[in-house]
């Protein structure tokens, strides 16, 4: 795991109940920034249509941005050529 909050995952235990927290796909984002911050619109294309049905908005700080692209780039660099990462990025 890594984590973008400094906590180092020391003692960190993460619980995620698949009832209520189900993976959403993605295939595309939508991005604005401020000096404030980051909101990410995370949506899905509707069929062969020119529609986007946005799935998810996930907002942050311009620092947590950063961490966010170093972590997911640090992810895809190591698990390159793998079927499953085991490796999930934390906010």
């Amino acid at each position: 795991m890594i984590a973008l909050n400094g906590d180092k995952n020391q003692g960190l235990e993460v619980s995620v109940n698949p009832d209520t927290t189900p993976v959403v796909y993605t295939d595309n984002v939508q991005m604005v920034a401020n000096e404030d911050g980051v909101v990410l619109d995370i949506g899905q294309r509707l069929g062969a249509t020119n529609q986007i049905r946005i799935v998810s908005r996930v907002g942050m700080s311009r620092e947590h941005a950063k961490k966010l692209i170093k972590a997911l780039s640090d992810v895809l660099d190591s698990t390159s050529g793998q079927s499953q990462t085991g490796k999930v990025a934390r906010a």
